[in-house]
């Protein structure tokens, strides 16, 4: 091109002449095929330079702690005094640990009560014999107290178990209620017989009890006759020895048995007499 041609006049004009223009035009001048250098950034801006950096700095660490296991490996092992102390203290704490493991425990001591007592040896407990249940007392009729009615009650029992019939049960009520008035007497002529249990006494001879029996006539011993179940069980078995006693009066049978001076007196107490029967063998 020529210099004196318009258009590279202008192009000239336009790019101003710079030192990095010189630069770069002299370079090209040394060597046309040199790569040209790319444009520098800051230090340590660059991503590429940070990366590097933290890469050998990592590869020293590396090497010194190789340098320093090497070194202890040759050299004697050094533990800090602290370090030395921590294990020191967890090796007494195992060996406490396992010691006590081993050890028995202590046996407790027992110190005996000041208060305490032996204590009995049980024994075979005795119950306690049951009292006997006292019968039941009779309500009173026909115009009789508790001591009569309980005294009549006895005749009539023993005449039920001697399988007597009501007629019987009737002639020894009304004999009893004529001789004693139905009470247990014993006699003024016999001292012993207040020994015995009695409700009263009488003087007709050496009679004693509900029928004015006498020992003397063979009926039984004062001790005998003062027991009211056995001068009626003595009445029941002397009647039955009376043939045909079962179709006699009142009076008759009574007095066939007792052979009293007053054969007549038994009759006034039969009506009494069966309406205390009546009442103790509902």
């Amino acid at each position: 091109m020529h210099p004196a041609d318009p258009s590279s006049q202008k192009l000239t004009d336009a790019r101003p002449t710079t030192p990095s223009d010189d630069a770069a035009s002299t370079e090209r001048t040394i060597g046309r095929h040199r790569v040209p250098e790319p444009p520098q950034r800051a230090l340590l801006g660059s991503t590429p330079l940070r990366v590097a950096l933290a890469t050998g700095v990592t590869c020293c660490l590396s090497l010194v702690a190789v340098a320093t296991a090497r070194g202890n490996d040759e050299a004697p092992r050094t533990v800090e005094p602290l370090a030395e102390a921590v294990a020191d203290r967890a090796a007494i704490a195992d060996e406490r640990a396992s010691r006590s493991l081993d050890r028995d425990v202590a046996p407790a001591r027992i110190l005996p009560s000041p208060t305490a007592k032996p204590t009995p040896t049980p024994t075979a407990v005795r119950k306690a014999p049951k009292k006997p249940v006292k019968p039941r007392r009779p309500r009173p009729v026909a115009g009789l107290d508790q001591a009569q009615m309980d005294n009549a009650k006895i005749i009539v029992d023993v005449g039920l178990e001697m399988k007597m019939p009501r007629r019987a049960l009737v002639v020894a009520l009304s004999t009893a209620m004529q001789e004693s008035n139905l009470y247990n007497l014993a006699s003024d002529v016999l001292p012993e017989s207040a020994e015995y249990p009695n409700q009263g006494s009488g003087s007709d001879h050496d009679s004693v009890g509900l029928f004015q029996q006498r020992p003397s006539s063979g009926w039984g011993t004062v001790a005998q006759l003062m027991r009211p179940s056995y001068a009626a069980r003595a009445f029941y078995t002397a009647l039955n020895e009376i043939p045909g006693w079962q179709d006699m009066s009142v009076t008759a049978a009574a007095q066939a048995v007792q052979i009293s001076a007053y054969p007549d007196a038994y009759a006034q107490h039969e009506d009494r007499a069966t309406t205390v029967a009546a009442a103790l063998t509902a």
